[in-house]
This record gives C-alpha cells, sequence and structure tokens, in this order.
C-alpha cells in the first residue's frame, strides 16, 4: 500500500498570517470611521454657526402711523421723512392708518396711494380719535398682516421717529411684555407711574395679541387713547417691563410746558410738528439730506 503524504503549513507560518489578516481588516474598519467623524465633523461644516455682530438677525418693528384719509401732504412728507431713513439693527416697516373712507375723492385718490406705494391699512371703523381707533388698529394687526413682529408702535403724524436711535434703544430691551414710549406726566422719570404718551408708543407683539383677545381693552375703548392703554395694562396686569426714553423722545420746543426741550442729538421722536417751518427746523438740525450727492440735474 502506497503511502500518503500530506503537506501541512507549520503552525509557527499559520498564525502570523491570520494575525495579518485580522490586522489589515481592522485598519481599513479604522480608516472608514475616522473618514466618516471628520466629514460630519462641526468643526468643517457647521451646521448653526455662532452669532457674531455681522450675521445676528434683525428684530423686528412695526410702525403704524395713525392720521386721517384727507392728510394726503402729510403723507406725502411722512413717505419722504421715513423713505431715505433705515436701521442696521432693526427691519422696519411704516404704514398708515385710518378708519373707513367716507368719500368718492377719498376712494379715488387713497386707491392711487396703494397702487403706488401699499403702505396704508384702511380699518372697519368711524374716524376719530378718542373713541377706539386705537383700539381697533392694534386688535386687528394680528389678523391682518402677513407676519408677526417683535414690535408695534403707535405713532401720531405730527412726530418725526428717528429710525436708528429707535431701533437701537430697543436692542437691549426684552422682547416680551414691553411697553415703550414717553412716560406721563412730563416730569417723571418712572416708566411705571402711569401711561406712555400717545405720540408713539411700542407694544411687544405679545401683548397686541392680548389687546385683541382680551375682554379689557374692548369693553374699555372711550377715552384718551393713550391714557386708555395705560389703563388696559394696568387692568389686566401687563407690560412688567417698562421703558421710559426721556430725554429721547420730547415735545417740540415750547409746544408743550416741561414735555418740551430742545432739539438734542441723542433724539429719539419729536412731537407736535404741527407747521412746515417745524418741521424745515427738525430736519434741517438732523441734517437728513447729509447723503445727497452731486449731480448736474441739480443746484441746491
Amino acid at each position: 500500500m502506497k503511502q500518503r503524504w500530506v503537506i501541512r503549513q507549520p503552525p509557527s507560518l499559520a498564525l502570523p498570517s491570520l494575525i495579518l489578516l485580522l490586522l489589515f481588516f481592522f485598519y481599513i474598519l479604522f480608516n472608514i470611521r475616522v473618514k466618516s467623524l471628520l466629514l460630519a465633523s462641526p468643526t468643517n461644516h457647521p451646521i448653526t454657526p455662532t452669532k457674531t455682530p455681522h450675521t445676528e438677525t434683525k428684530f423686528s418693528i412695526f410702525i403704524g402711523i395713525l392720521t386721517r384719509p384727507d392728510n394726503y401732504d402729510r403723507r406725502h412728507l411722512l413717505r419722504l421723512v421715513y423713505g431715505i431713513q433705515s436701521s442696521s439693527t432693526a427691519q422696519i416697516d411704516v404704514k398708515f392708518v385710518f378708519c373707513n373712507l367716507t368719500k368718492p375723492e377719498q376712494r379715488a385718490l387713497v386707491a392711487l396711494e396703494i397702487l403706488r406705494f401699499n403702505d396704508i391699512i384702511v380699518l372697519d371703523c368711524v374716524e376719530n380719535m378718542n373713541n377706539g381707533k386705537t383700539h381697533a388698529y392694534f386688535s386687528s394687526l394680528p389678523h391682518i398682516l402677513p407676519r408677526h413682529y417683535d414690535y408695534v408702535m403707535k405713532a401720531d403724524d405730527d412726530v418725526f421717529i428717528r429710525l436708528e436711535p429707535l431701533s437701537s434703544s430697543l436692542k437691549p430691551l426684552p422682547r416680551q411684555d414691553l411697553y415703550y414710549g414717553f412716560v406721563i406726566p412730563c416730569n417723571s422719570m418712572n416708566p411705571f407711574v402711569d401711561y406712555m404718551s400717545g405720540m408713539g408708543f411700542l407694544l411687544s407683539w405679545d401683548l397686541v395679541e392680548w389687546i385683541g383677545k382680551s375682554e379689557i381693552p374692548a369693553n374699555h375703548t372711550f377715552g384718551p387713547e393713550d391714557k386708555m392703554v395705560g389703563k388696559w395694562l394696568k387692568m389686566g396686569k401687563k407690560a412688567k417691563n417698562r421703558f421710559s426714553n426721556k430725554p429721547g423722545m420730547y415735545d417740540y420746543p415750547g409746544t408743550n410746558g416741561r414735555c418740551s426741550h430742545e432739539l438734542i442729538p441723542e433724539t429719539v421722536a419729536v412731537h407736535r410738528l404741527k407747521r412746515r417751518d417745524q418741521w424745515l427746523h427738525v430736519l434741517e438740525f438732523f441734517n437728513v439730506t447729509k447723503q445727497l450727492n452731486h449731480s448736474k440735474l441739480y443746484h441746491l
């Protein structure tokens, strides 16, 4: 019988080969894992970048100027005044607000304004000052505006508001439960003592929504509009955050006793501009046309 010779690899040679094969396998897995982590690393592909002053999201302000349909000239002036302003910290939208139109002339001319400028809100109310117009304004906004704003301001049409100082003063303030303006009485610096002047006061969006839902404002609409807003907030235990911007907000010099003082560089709003010469004085003081470029087309 022939003998069969079986050649076997010595154990000393088979074991190192197996070890090398396993090491190579783990090396491949390790490289795949490391590359996956590097690709997913937030250092190379940030999902949420750290906010800096240059990338910080602007907050938003809606300014409603309560006026009357027939005040065409005043709206024209205010469009110029606000149209050349901007803010580096806030997105600001300005619109004119009045109640139902009552004359054919108003329907024709206001329609032209809307077609050209799209900056008018016509509320479903009878034109008035102290009989519910301000309530109609605030309570309507959550239903008619296409978006929410951080703040909503009510302003008169005889006030000049400087948008950059306004937004700068609001930037560090709370976005909730805020009541901002010029506190009455004029000599007070305590924003909780009474109410903010109707020249221009501002509410955070949550308070605007509350006005639209609460029965407190709805049942107390007759009376001086700025005083009534203060009453609503007091009765509803609202506006725990308050800010009176004095001396930055004031009445035009010589028009209203202690509520008035001379124009100052830190101005946020000047009120009681009833005449053209007063507007001219304010516009010249703040040099609002300083960005006008030289041109062969005009000489001023």
